[in-house]
């Protein structure tokens, strides 16, 4: 932890009684109690100092020092620059933004003219590290990526270190930054995860429930007219035998006739947070007039965008393991390994995916046509619907065109989920904001292909086979033929 802080900081970290970094299956979680941050006199931005209320343990209440530029600027036209049209919010906290999604998203905005901060407790990078996990791709620490953007396009995006559960780090941050829209990436995003333990479940839904709770609070008490963008997951709707609508659903009943919130069917204790925060966000744009716009998103695939290709210590992360992996990153690098390709049960579980371009894409519209106040709006995120066995053909039929020899193998599904069903899910509302999707083609799976075998080397196979059952805690399925 302590190399991904800036140098003007320095942490001191108590003993704690149980390891800071645990494996897989071996009790709860432990983190240190606090961390202690000493200010040196190098100059900083700004500082959070931690003050006397409860918190969680850790918290770093820093951010980094100013970048130097290293190399000529590029200059960029056509960027935003009406930061006085309340239609094109200027300042942008992406909370989360040193994830997946959040990374990818916060260079994006950046580019397209906006002020970009990044909030982060860098806990995921803590979990790689608790169960013996790695990105397939190189990813260095977040200060050395901020000064790498800083250095390639002159641009300085913000950091602030620390947990939005402690509200108290959380209100500082607003007041210090007074972002225009908030994008909340900051949760655990891993339906696996959540079910691997109690401690891991009880993480995942405080985590993710309170997070977003205080994100709301903040808005309501620093920045009223702060639009929420909120990364919601499909997997909230379930797979219902009739066709999933955009958030609501007119229904007539003995006669009458509304239009209701989409019936709620999660299948893990992740979904079922994100079901809680949908609910909460809409209650709380009914009683404090809050604008928010809820992002249904799909499975995301890929790693690639105009920004972190324009420097390789801007890389994304790219996961391939059974706990933190998605179905087409995952089968692209069992792929390039030489793995048969790991279908769960018959394989006909059907879902919306996008790539991780039309995420940035997404998120940049969500924030360009803001909600109203007082309106709840929920989109669903994704461009394409394919089954598992589709996209397990998909990727055989684009590894022999490089001369892979990929086979497929059934495994006995370790989740709860119908295996064959009914799926068709709307969305047009993000198409009507202008979104133009990149639909999945062969020369994207052939990059997709190429990448992975470009670091086929840094693969531990041992993280390929699922490990985390949903009946059986720390069962691990077997493996069988097709």
């Amino acid at each position: 932890m302590a190399q991904l802080l800036s140098t003007s900081c320095s942490l001191k970290i108590p003993s704690c009684r149980k390891p800071f970094f645990q494996p897989l299956n071996q009790g709860p979680i432990a983190f240190p109690t606090s961390f202690t941050v000493e200010i040196s006199k190098s100059p900083v931005h700004r500082v959070v100092l931690p003050g006397k209320g409860p918190r969680r343990s850790c918290t770093v209440y820093a951010t980094s020092t100013p970048i130097r530029q290293e190399v000529p600027t590029q200059s960029h036209s056509g960027l935003h620059q009406s930061s006085n049209d309340p239609a094109k919010p200027k300042r942008v906290m992406v909370i989360g933004g040193d994830g997946y999604c959040g990374w990818a998203t916060a260079l994006h905005l950046s580019n397209k003219g906006y002020e970009v901060a990044i909030v982060d407790s860098l806990i995921r990078r803590l979990f790689d590290h608790q169960l013996g996990l790695d990105s397939l791709t190189p990813i260095t620490s977040i200060h050395n990526r901020l000064r790498v953007w800083k250095s390639l396009t002159g641009k300085t995006i913000e950091l602030y270190i620390g947990d939005i559960c402690d509200f108290e780090f959380l209100a500082e941050t607003f007041k210090s930054f007074e972002p225009d829209s908030v994008v909340h990436f900051g949760e655990q995003r891993s339906a696996p995860y959540s079910m691997i333990d109690r401690s891991r479940a009880v993480f995942t839904q405080n985590n993710n429930v309170i997070g977003t709770l205080n994100v709301l609070f903040a808005i309501k008490e620093f920045r009223e007219q702060c639009h929420l963008v909120k990364l919601g997951t499909m997997g909230e709707y379930g797979t219902p035998n009739i066709d999933i609508e955009e958030g609501y659903i007119t229904i007539t009943h003995n006669g009458r006739t509304d239009t209701l919130p989409y019936p709620k069917q999660a299948s893990s204790f992740y979904h079922l947070s994100k079901v809680h925060d949908s609910h909460n966000i809409a209650f709380t744009c009914k009683a404090w007039g809050i604008r928010a716009t809820d992002l249904n998103q799909g499975v995301v695939y890929g790693v690639r965008t105009d920004e972190t290709a324009m420097h390789e210590e801007l890389c994304n992360r790219l996961d391939y393991d059974a706990v933190f992996g998605t179905a087409l990153n995952r089968f692209c690098v069992q792929a390039a390994v030489g793995h048969p390709l790991t279908v769960y049960g018959k394989g006909g579980q059907t879902r919306g995916y996008l790539d991780i371009r039309d995420t940035v894409q997404c998120v940049e519209l969500a924030i360009a046509n803001p909600a109203k106040a007082g309106e709840f709006r929920v989109f669903n995120q994704f461009t394409e619907q394919f089954s598992v066995n589709q996209l397990a053909a998909l990727v055989t039929k684009a590894g022999e065109k490089l001369g892979l020899d990929v086979e497929t193998i059934s495994v006995p599904n370790p989740r709860v989920e119908a295996e064959e069903h009914y799926y068709n899910a709307k969305h047009t509302k993000l198409i009507e904001l202008g979104l133009k999707p990149h639909l999945l083609s062969d020369s994207l799976l052939d990059s997709l292909l190429n990448f992975a075998i470009q670091f086929k080397d840094r693969v531990d196979s041992k993280q390929i086979m699922p490990s985390v059952s949903w009946k059986k805690i720390g069962a691990k399925p077997k493996t069988v033929a097709a």
